[in-house]
């Protein structure tokens, strides 16, 4: 059964409800295929940083309401900023960086169940698995507005569907779909639309109960780091990990469990 989380300014943005160990975040702006503004924005990580000083949520699924996941940022907004000059836009910085759910410390799951272009893509682009239905949209849009690849799209792109296709991409600014995007491999599953976020949490639900919170925390890390290094540095890296690693209770309980033949007791994320 679900459960909603705490009510706060601008709540209605982004909806939160609780399924046993996972949160569903489910931007909430389906009138503009959940257009992304600032207010969203700031609900959105805002629930991030909670779910992440939350021992109880061990993953994230985010979703959009009605026919979109996000449509990209609200053009209202883009108007209100190419209006500014220079030290303007800087002083309307947000409070934290745009590339904020790169760094949650536990599973991101996209739940892509409809338009995903421009921001909205970037967006699905920060979650560490991507699942889709087969008529999702997914696009750049940058350079079809005179704008420029955003927000670290010409640095995440290329590392999950290749150079070329990520400027097929970026340049063209077409849109494909659910299953060519299960082809190139920017997206990782493609579900029935009726089951998508139910697939989505069931298997966040599966990270929640059999995978240490803290080994998929160092996990995720590691694996950033190792996009940037050469091999003899990520295998050092490991190696001292794995020696800390061989110390943590979750360790002991990760080997008894499964001889045990029962899900393992693993502890919270350990956030200092």
């Amino acid at each position: 059964m679900s459960t909603s989380q705490g009510d706060n300014s601008g709540a209605d943005l982004v909806l939160a409800e609780r399924h046993g160990a996972v949160l569903l975040l489910t931007l909430n702006r389906p009138d503009r295929l959940n257009a992304w503004t600032f207010a969203l924005e700031e609900r959105y990580f805002q629930l991030l940083d909670q779910a992440e000083a939350d021992p109880e949520v061990r993953a994230v699924v985010v979703t959009g309401a009605g026919r979109g996941f996000c449509a990209g940022a609200d053009l209202s907004d883009l108007q209100m900023v190419s209006s500014l000059d220079r030290t303007d836009v800087e002083l309307a910085a947000p409070a934290r960086p745009r590339e904020r759910p790169l760094s949650l410390r536990k599973p991101l799951i996209a739940a892509i169940n409809g338009a995903a272009v421009g921001l909205g893509l970037v967006e699905a682009l920060y979650c560490d698995l991507r699942f889709s239905t087969s008529e999702a949209k997914l696009g750049t849009a940058f350079a079809q507005r005179g704008l420029i690849a955003e927000y670290g799209i010409a640095w995440l792109l290329p590392r999950i569907v290749g150079q070329s296709r990520a400027l097929d991409l970026l340049l063209s600014g077409r849109l494909i779909r659910g299953q060519e995007a299960l082809a190139m491999g920017l997206v990782d599953r493609v579900v029935e639309p009726e089951e998508l976020v139910e697939a989505a949490i069931a298997y966040a639900a599966d990270l929640a109960a059999f995978s240490s919170p803290n080994s998929m925390s160092l996990i995720k890390d590691q694996v950033f780091r190792a996009m940037d290094c050469d091999l003899p540095t990520a295998i050092a890296h490991a190696e001292g990990l794995m020696l800390e690693s061989f110390g943590h209770p979750d360790a002991a309980e990760g080997v008894m469990g499964f001889l045990e033949r029962r899900p393992p007791n693993f502890q919270p994320l350990a956030l200092t």
